[in-house]
């Protein structure tokens, strides 16, 4: 069976660790190495790795003296991994089970694509953890070519599942590096480098689940629809200014999905101003022109059309907002929560 690599940066969450290193231990993949880079933690993380990785000798430590930042452990894990496959894990997530088999088989199956991805389970951290009943089901799957990937973060989606990503080591190493400009959409951009290689495979299945505990790195950037907005923007002009600059379907590709970044930014602005959110929606609506300026005079009913379940996503959107117009005092998401994308 072919070889996985599993990299784990851990800061500050020793206490998380065990959960993901075992969650990884309990996949049916013979050949299996795991390498936990503590990022100079000061909760005791790198004692907690060095106890795992006595204990089975597929475990190696990385332990930094100081703090380089996440995208440090991310370009040594690339570095490292020498498998046929290879796969991110955050400290504070687990895999569910089975899923490596299913990715893997998959990317076996699909020698073109250069990496498998399905969806994910929100874990409230004070919850009992998720249990999945077993399964030898390799799941459907789902050619998705590159054209047709790249621009799905550009509108609201189903989310890629954290944790579920399993590259070609080939196809990473082509990649490169995750850039460290891209603070919270690095994720991104690395999908649109390595699909813009061949395509990608979506796999039927729950395969990450993410763990939500108030402290994760995304939980500052939640509630605030100009920061997301503006981040998954600047994910794509990284993308077209580099990787994506050659490709034959780029010029037209960048400007639908400036376009779609633009909309979405103008009925964000449109949802906070009926909410009662006026100096959200002026930024809203400044951003949105920025890039559209034709969304100043016209308003784009056509962004709908392009909106998956779009009437399912407008009914919910407005069950939200009669909701907190019942509720004059609320100001939007508790620090914490996530909010549904717009």
């Amino acid at each position: 069976m072919p070889s996985v690599d599993i990299v784990i940066p851990c800061y500050n969450h020793g206490g998380f660790l065990p959960d993901s290193v075992g969650s990884v231990l309990s996949q049916q993949i013979p050949d299996l190495r795991i390498l936990i880079v503590d990022n100079a933690s000061t909760d005791g993380s790198a004692d907690v790795a060095r106890q795992l990785a006595s204990g089975d000798a597929r475990i190696e430590l990385l332990s930094r003296d100081t703090n380089q930042g996440p995208h440090a452990s991310f370009n040594a894990g690339i570095d490292w991994a020498r498998g046929d496959y290879f796969l991110i894990l955050c400290a504070d997530d687990i895999l569910s089970p089975g899923c490596l088999a299913r990715a893997v088989y998959a990317l076996e199956q699909h020698r073109e694509a250069s990496f498998a991805f399905g969806g994910q389970l929100i874990w409230e951290a004070d919850t009992p953890c998720p249990i999945f009943a077993p399964t030898d089901d390799p799941a459907s799957r789902t050619i998705v070519g590159a054209e047709k990937f790249i621009p799905v973060f550009s509108l609201p989606h189903r989310p890629v599942g954290t944790g579920s990503i399993l590259v070609r080591t080939a196809a990473q190493k082509q990649a490169g590096h995750y850039r460290p400009e891209l603070y919270y959409t690095d994720d991104l951009e690395m999908l649109m480098r390595l699909a813009a290689l061949g395509c990608a495979v979506r796999i039927d299945a729950i395969q990450g689940i993410r763990r939500r505990h108030g402290a994760n790195i995304s939980a500052a950037n939640w509630g605030s629809w100009l920061r997301e907005l503006e981040q998954v923007h600047a994910a794509y002009a990284s993308f077209f200014t580099h990787e994506g600059q050659s490709l034959p379907w780029g010029p037209r590709l960048e400007r639908q999905i400036r376009t779609n970044i633009a909309n979405r930014a103008y009925w964000s602005a449109v949802s906070h101003r009926v909410r009662g959110l006026k100096a959200e929606s002026i930024e809203l609506m400044a951003f949105s022109r920025s890039l559209d300026p034709a969304s100043g005079i016209i308003p784009p009913f056509a962004y709908w059309l392009r909106v998956e379940n779009a009437g399912t996503f407008a009914m919910r959107r407005l069950r939200e907002i009669l909701a907190r117009r019942r509720l004059p005092h609320s100001r939007g998401p508790k620090k914490g929560s996530m909010p549904q994308k717009a």
